[in-house]
């Protein structure tokens, strides 16, 4: 008796000392990490995490649902789409074309409503929202100093730092793109309960708006300027500039980093459905109008679909670019894990994939993973396309 006294004594100091070690290298976020991740199973974020977090609504207005096709589901999965979507765990694979939904098929107990985590897809909503702040006179230009708005970037290379350089991943900051290192700043980021206190934090690394690199910083902080510039909180300003205008057929969530602090996860963690995510690159498809109404600008959303930078990955203004892939382009949302929305304008054609994995992805290797292109081929297979 004694003897497990005495231990259970030691097992209780170890707990002390581990906590207060966490407390005074500021790491206490790992104790979320663990609440809601790891002790679930996960070694990264995953698809429902959103239950485990605090979220704000992004509420919708009257929803506009998508009209069904003539050919709707007439089409059987490919053999290689079959076997891609249950090794990779897909939720959901839907392929709309000329605006109607054409193909569509959900798995693993999710449907056509179910809610899961955006993660990176929200970066092309940011994008979206700084224009809409640059129309309506809140930020004067993408040439806007970060440092108008936080002193903090207002000095040495920071202050060359602009609002389209976050846009455009090419901040020049240290932020380091690293998801499953416990103790890297992109998970403190995902459990920090102060996120602007992260962000701030940023140092300098290059000089800014002369490269791409892949970096949720750049996003956060352009997401932290949006709100300063308008006064809003995001997922109030992503509804009514997007949400509603483009009639969702459900209210979503967006995680925020506390109760406390109220900042949107802005480079990640919308949590919605495949059918309500696509409608956003409808907008970007048809040049930014809605049902005829011009919702965003249009020389902005042709700005947005084409590289910033000639040596780097195919990236725009928060959009993907595939060029050239069997002579077609394609832009794309695209989110962790593989969340996807992949839009070919000429052909009038987006498709839509969620779920729990994809292929590894290598930030110094080629920019897309062998599943983006089977889900593009097979997409076209199924729809008699070459």
């Amino acid at each position: 008796m004694k003897f497990l006294t005495k231990f259970l004594k030691w097992i209780l100091i170890l707990l002390v000392l581990i906590l207060a070690i966490l407390y005074i290298t500021d790491t206490d976020y790992l104790l979320k990490a663990v609440r809601t991740i790891y002790l679930k199973g996960h070694t990264t974020a995953y698809l429902e995490d959103y239950k485990e977090f605090d979220n704000e609504e992004v509420a919708n207005g009257t929803p506009q649902p998508w009209p069904i096709h003539p050919e709707y589901n007439s089409a059987k999965e490919t053999e290689v789409l079959q076997n891609i979507n249950t090794d990779l765990g897909t939720i959901a694979y839907v392929i709309i074309k000329n605006d109607s939904i054409w193909f569509e098929n959900y798995y693993g107990g999710f449907d056509e409503n179910s809610k899961s985590n955006s993660f990176s897809m929200a970066k092309s909503y940011v994008s979206g929202l700084m224009q809409k702040a640059i129309e309506q006179g809140h930020i004067k230009s993408l040439d806007q100093p970060v440092g108008d708005f936080f002193p903090e970037f207002s000095e040495g290379m920071a202050a060359r730092m602009t609002v389209g350089d976050l846009s455009t991943m090419s901040s020049g900051t240290n932020w380091d793109e690293a998801y499953y290192s416990p103790l890297s700043i992109t998970t403190r980021a995902y459990f920090d309960d102060d996120l602007a206190k992260v962000i701030l934090g940023l140092k300098m690394e290059d000089e800014p708006g002369q490269r791409f690199k892949y970096a949720s910083g750049d996003t956060q902080l352009l997401a932290m300027v949006i709100e300063k510039a308008t006064g809003k909180k995001l997922y109030d300003y992503l509804s009514e500039s997007f949400w509603k205008p483009l009639g969702s057929e459900n209210s979503t969530l967006w995680q925020v980093d506390s109760e406390d602090n109220d900042l949107v996860k802005a480079y990640c963690c919308i949590a919605s459905n495949a059918k309500d995510f696509a409608r956003y690159g409808k907008l970007f498809k048809d040049h930014g109008k809605w049902n005829g109404k011009q919702i965003i600008d249009s020389a902005f959303v042709a700005k947005s679909i084409v590289p910033r930078f000639s040596d780097g990955p195919e990236y725009g203004y928060g959009w993907w670019l595939i060029q050239n892939h069997n002579g077609r382009d394609f832009f794309m949302m695209r989110g962790h894990l593989g969340q996807y929305v992949i839009v070919q304008p000429e052909d009038n054609v987006i498709i839509v994939r969620l779920g729990h994995e994809s292929l590894k992805v290598d930030y110094d290797g080629p920019p897309f993973t062998d599943d983006i292109y089977a889900y593009i081929d097979e997409a076209y297979e199924m729809m008699g396309q070459d």
